[in-house]
């Protein structure tokens, strides 16, 4: 009786470890077959930006060999490492303030409704004005350093997350609010264990937005008031008339923000997962 006990246990392990071993497989199976896609897509990518490089000629799109070239010039030279790290704490800095801002105002507004009432005509107002019509303000009023980035960086975001925390937040059940009331939770508790756990999800959707909305807003801020930065490099790209380097600041942008959008991705759905965040 004891062998077959044993024997029993040994097959339901063998086929736990077989399982295992399916698994693991099927996944790196998916991983190759992502891999692939993603290399095919680019060698397409590659080939028709060469076929329009040849056909238009150097002046109009520079080809993938001379952007190449021209990043490794520009990187050399310590430009295109100082535009990176310049542009890229601009972005972070003014998205961060207008998250944590933003994020607050939100909620608020969307539980409290004199609040709400006090602060919507303002947030209408002002999340339909361009950011680059106050670029030529912002450096009057906060000069041409850092700030005046910041603020218009700034500016985009805190609108963005701050509409879509306050769609989260007005879409949240009133069953959940009345079964956290009846349980005598008071209105601070309401807004900690409710409240705020299901405005997470739209809170992250407006960071996503607003890291979007911060690139769209660097360039023209860096092209106005600007020693270093992408923008900046771009603008002199267009002094030098080298396309070159203006095609290397858009790829830089482009690739800094799925970089950017990646971590934040990954850090939302790794650490806020239980909130309904994927």
């Amino acid at each position: 009786m004891t062998a077959v006990v044993t024997g029993g246990s040994a097959g339901v392990r063998t086929a736990k470890v077989t399982q295992t071993q399916k698994r693991s497989s099927a996944r790196r199976s998916k991983i190759v077959k992502a891999t692939l896609m993603y290399a095919a897509s680019a060698a397409i990518g590659l080939g028709i930006w060469s076929f329009l490089a040849w056909w238009y000629g150097p002046t109009t799109i520079a080809s993938p060999a001379e952007v190449w070239s021209a990043a490794q010039e520009l990187w050399e030279s310590g430009v295109l490492w100082s535009s990176i790290t310049a542009s890229g704490q601009r972005i972070l800095i003014g998205w961060f303030l207008g998250v944590v801002i933003g994020a607050p105002v939100g909620i608020l507004m969307g539980r409290i409704a004199i609040v709400r009432q006090l602060l919507d005509p303002y947030i209408e107002f002002f999340r339909f004005i361009p950011p680059i019509a106050f670029v030529t303000l912002a450096v009057v009023w906060f000069g041409i350093g850092e700030t005046s980035k910041v603020v218009l960086i700034f500016y985009t975001s805190v609108f963005i997350v701050t509409v879509s925390t306050i769609a989260a937040t007005v879409a949240i059940s009133e069953n959940k609010l009345q079964a956290a009331a009846n349980l005598g939770a008071n209105k601070l508790q309401i807004m900690k264990t409710v409240v705020l756990p299901s405005s997470i999800p739209g809170i992250v959707t407006g960071a996503r937005l607003a890291m979007g909305n911060s690139f769209l807003t660097i360039v023209s801020a860096e092209i106005v008031a600007a020693d270093q930065g992408i923008g900046s490099m771009i603008w002199q790209a267009r002094n030098y008339g080298r396309i070159d380097w203006t095609f290397v600041g858009i790829i830089v942008l482009g690739i800094m923000g799925f970089i950017f959008d990646r971590i934040l991705r990954i850090l939302s759905s790794r650490y806020l997962s239980r909130y309904g965040v994927k």
